[in-house]
C-alpha cells in the first residue's frame, strides 16, 4: 500500500447516495468485462445534484465530458457519504474514475465495507466538516502513516481517524486477498 495519496481534491456534500455516486441507468455495464468497467468510470459522481461540487458555475463534473477518468483523486464529503442502497458499484465507479480515497465526516456501512472489500477507495474519516476547509480543485496529500490530510493549496493539515483493524484488508488489496494471505481461503 502506498504511504501517501496525492491530487486534486473533489468536494461535494452531505448524504451523497449511491445513486448518485453511479445513477442506475449505467448499472447495465458488466464490471467483468474490461471494455465495460470502464464505463463505471465515466460516470462516476454523474448524479450530483448541479451546484453541489463547488465547483465554479455549479459545474459538477467529476469527469470531463467524454473522458473516462477523472482529474481528482480525492474525494471529500461530509456526512453520510454512500447512503442509500447497498449496491457495490458505487465505490468501483469511483475507483474506475481513479478516485484512490473518500474523505467524510461519516458513511453508510454498506458503502465504507464495500470499499474495503473490494478494495476500490480508501474510506477515512475524519472529525473536522472539511466540505467547509477544503475546496474543489485543492492539491491535497494523504499521510497514511501519519493520518493526516494536508491542503497544499491553503497550507492547512487536518487529522484523519485511524483504519483501525480494516487496514490490514486494505493492505492486503482486498477482503478475498486477505481471506487468501490469511489462509482463510485456499
Amino acid at each position: 500500500m502506498e504511504k501517501t495519496i496525492k491530487g486534486k481534491a473533489f468536494v461535494i456534500g452531505d448524504n451523497i447516495d449511491t445513486d448518485q455516486i453511479i445513477p442506475a441507468e449505467y448499472l447495465s455495464y458488466n464490471p467483468a468485462i474490461a471494455e465495460e468497467r470502464r464505463f463505471f468510470g465515466k460516470y462516476a459522481l454523474s448524479g450530483v445534484p448541479a451546484g453541489a461540487s463547488g465547483l465554479p458555475g455549479g459545474d459538477t463534473r467529476f469527469v470531463a465530458e467524454g473522458k473516462f477518468a477523472s482529474e481528482f483523486t480525492v474525494v471529500i464529503g461530509g456526512r453520510n457519504f454512500g447512503c442509500g442502497s447497498s449496491r457495490e458499484h458505487a465505490p468501483l465507479a469511483l475507483c474506475e474514475a481513479g478516485a484512490k480515497a473518500v474523505v467524510a465526516e461519516s458513511y453508510a456501512r454498506i458503502f465504507y465495507r464495500n470499499s474495503i472489500n473490494g478494495a476500490y477507495v480508501i474510506p477515512f474519516e475524519t472529525t473536522v466538516r472539511l466540505v467547509e476547509q477544503v475546496a474543489t480543485g485543492d492539491e491535497v496529500e494523504i499521510d497514511l502513516v501519519a493520518g493526516t490530510l494536508k491542503d497544499h493549496t491553503n497550507g492547512k493539515t487536518f487529522a484523519l481517524r485511524s483504519l483501525g483493524d480494516v487496514q490490514t484488508i486494505i493492505e492486503a488489496g482486498g477482503l478475498f486477498d486477505y481471506a487468501k494471505k490469511s489462509g482463510l481461503l485456499k
